[in-house]
């Protein structure tokens, strides 16, 4: 049968009509529902979930919004080579990437973590961006801790005080290990996205990383100069990205791969990098002796 349609009272009501006399109108496209913004990159949206709710758990404890000491910050998770190296508390590497001093430091991290995750998601899956996070995270504090031990280490043995290391926190390590991951991804043929526009958004990941490192050093040498302001754990960045890089070497991207290649790419670069920091932790655990 062929069906004609005709305004009723009550909406559209259909109308049979004689073989050959009706017309067919073309199929209407599927409804499709739209999706929240979340679904298109949970793993990002759930590290920034999870950073904001540890501040705002930490806030509501008592510790300062703007400017929290050492102590609360080291009752809250962050690390520094004493309290890893000496008193044993490993957790810390993994911990102080959520743990952010103050509310600016906290905005300025996520904002970048949010923009970087957005576009690596699509690239490394959401597996691979909760796997590039934490491991690179905690590579750049292993760094950070492995320098701090040297760069302290004679305070230490003459006072035999562990807080003499300074803490250190914050997810910028793991947001320079997404950063570098994206470098290495961003070059593959592989993308379905028109060359000159992956060339563009590699130079402008490129350039998040050199400004940011400069920007760093340049505090860490003013704060030097004048004895006294912020100090950036430029080793932490440095760690984080050096680790991207590595992750994302024998990576493919997901985007315009086979995704039982993709997958299995992905297993080697998890393990390539787990296996790299276990021989780096168990080397830094004999420093102390």
């Amino acid at each position: 049968m062929h069906y004609s349609y005709e305004m009723g009272s009550y909406g559209p009501e259909p109308e049979i009509l004689p073989p050959g006399n009706g017309y067919i109108p073309p199929p209407l496209p599927p409804v499709r529902r739209q999706r929240p913004a979340w679904a298109a990159a949970p793993a990002t949206y759930l590290l920034v979930g999870i950073n904001c709710a540890v501040f705002l758990a930490m806030v509501a404890h008592g510790v300062s919004v703007g400017s929290p000491d050492t102590s609360q910050l080291m009752h809250w998770g962050a690390d520094n080579a004493g309290a890893v190296l000496i008193g044993g508390e490993w957790w810390r590497i993994v911990s102080a990437m959520f743990v952010h001093v103050g509310f600016f430091h906290l905005i300025t991290n996520m904002w970048c973590l949010w923009n970087l995750g957005l576009l690596a998601e699509p690239l490394m899956g959401s597996a691979g961006v909760l796997a590039v996070y934490i491991l690179t995270g905690a590579a750049g504090n292993l760094l950070s801790t492995f320098v701090n031990w040297f760069w302290f280490y004679q305070d230490w043995t003459k006072y035999h005080d562990p807080g003499v290391f300074p803490a250190g926190a914050g997810a910028s390590g793991a947001v320079f290990g997404i950063a570098g991951a994206l470098i290495v991804l961003l070059k593959s043929q592989r993308l379905p996205v028109p060359p000159q526009e992956l060339r563009k958004l590699r130079r402008s990941v490129i350039y998040f990383a050199v400004l940011n490192l400069v920007l760093g050093l340049s505090i860490n040498f003013g704060t030097l100069v004048m004895r006294s302001g912020l100090h950036i754990d430029n080793m932490a960045h440095l760690g984080g990205f050096a680790c991207g890089l590595i992750f994302a070497a024998p990576l493919v991207p997901r985007l315009g791969s086979p995704r039982s290649l993709f997958r299995s790419r992905l297993r080697i670069a998890t393990v390539l990098v787990m296996g790299l920091l276990v021989l780096f932790g168990f080397y830094l655990a004999q420093l102390p002796g």
